[in-house]
């Protein structure tokens, strides 16, 4: 039975044009080509960034934290409180204002009480745990950016897209675009081992959504041969990302100005690259002109669906990073739509210890600590 589904999944009429096989992609003369077995080496790869990550976050990104003067926030202690401790961990870390009521009749507290109760939630992810993270994505983003043009700038394809379909699907494989896909592809399995235990993000889900169709989709269209198509692809999706890293290690710092200047110029690459460059070019590229070659055919339409679902992404973010730019340009900013959860959810508790220090049985203790801003 197994034999019989591993060879129907790798049945020609699958994933290649008709009249071709797998054979037609066998190494000869010199040529390598793009084989699904090729694939194996990024699991280890993922495991060993994480190797990596562990080690920049502790030895390079932990110093430019102190650097850059990032600070843990003042938390206070909550209360212990067997009613609110117990719906914390079954049921909500947020509760509604309905559920505050029910909660303050149940425990003998105040609805003031409760609300400052789950404000001062002792598990939200430090300031230094998310520049940290920050400061992991903006390298590898900028990396393999900078990386990923350097491996297409000079292919015709580049600048023409019908190229891309040129010869289609006997294209050799340069060790340059190898290496781009492997070490792509291995970052984002790192990225999904890791994203129970990195800080959760209000769009938790759509980023699941996200790697897991990234991988998907680099995954198949290299042992389809749209290597070609892929190389663009990864390219357009890096060129935004360290901006937006970069954007949230200055908002932890505190460099305010430089963190919403950032953001804008973010905003701006990711509309231009996301919501144009990707769809009405290379979309285009993808789904139009090789229709001109072979009849459409399941890797076809599996391909440009996978394409379609990260648009239907890049759409969603897009409305709320139009939000936030909104924000920026009116003066009334209040979080990042795109940040975790609580990144600036700061109770009013942690605004006074800010302002007057902490406090000590109900009461502030003073002291000359003063927030720096850029």
């Amino acid at each position: 039975m197994f034999q019989t589904l591993y060879s129907y999944f790798w049945w020609e009429r699958l994933w290649l044009p008709a009249n071709l096989t797998w054979a037609d992609l066998e190494d000869r003369d010199g040529r390598v080509y793009a084989k699904a077995s090729d694939l194996y080496i990024t699991l280890p790869l993922a495991f060993l960034f994480l190797v990596v990550r562990h080690l920049f976050e502790t030895y390079v990104a932990t110093p430019l934290a102190g650097l850059l003067n990032v600070k843990e926030k003042v938390r206070l202690k909550a209360t212990p409180n067997a009613v609110l401790e117990k719906f914390y961990a079954a049921t909500s870390k947020h509760p509604k204002q309905t559920d505050v009521e029910m909660l303050s009749k149940k425990s003998g507290c105040t609805v003031r009480q409760v609300e400052r109760w789950f404000r001062r939630n002792q598990d939200r992810p430090s300031l230094l745990k998310k520049f940290r993270e920050a400061s992991w994505r903006f390298t590898f983003y900028l990396i393999a950016f900078i990386a990923g043009m350097a491996v297409i700038v000079d292919k015709p394809w580049f600048y023409d897209l019908r190229e891309v379909w040129k010869g289609y699907p006997i294209q050799s494989v340069l060790p340059s675009q190898y290496w781009y896909y492997m070490i792509e592809l291995s970052f984002y399995w790192s990225l999904l081992f890791s994203i129970a235990s990195d800080v959760k993000r209000k769009d938790f889900k759509e980023q699941i959504i996200h790697h897991v169709a990234t991988i998907i989709l680099i995954s198949f269209s290299w042992f389809a041969n749209y290597v070609r198509a892929g190389t663009l692809i990864m390219a357009v999706h890096d060129s935004s990302d360290y901006l937006l890293e970069s954007a949230k290690m200055f908002n932890y710092a505190g460099w305010r100005n430089t963190c919403n200047n950032i953001f804008i110029v973010f905003a701006a690459v990711f509309i231009i690259t996301r919501l144009v460059i990707l769809p009405f070019w290379i979309m285009h590229c993808t789904m139009v002109y090789p229709l001109d070659l072979y009849p459409a055919f399941f890797g076809y339409y599996f391909f440009n669906f996978m394409m379609v679902v990260l648009q239907s992404l890049h759409i969603f973010w897009a409305y709320l990073i139009i939000r936030m730019a909104q924000k920026f340009i009116t003066g009334k900013v209040v979080e990042d739509e795109r940040s975790d959860r609580e990144e600036t959810d700061n109770s009013e508790e942690e605004e006074e210890v800010a302002k007057n220090g902490p406090l000590s049985n109900g009461h502030p203790v003073l002291n000359n600590n003063h927030r720096k801003t850029d």
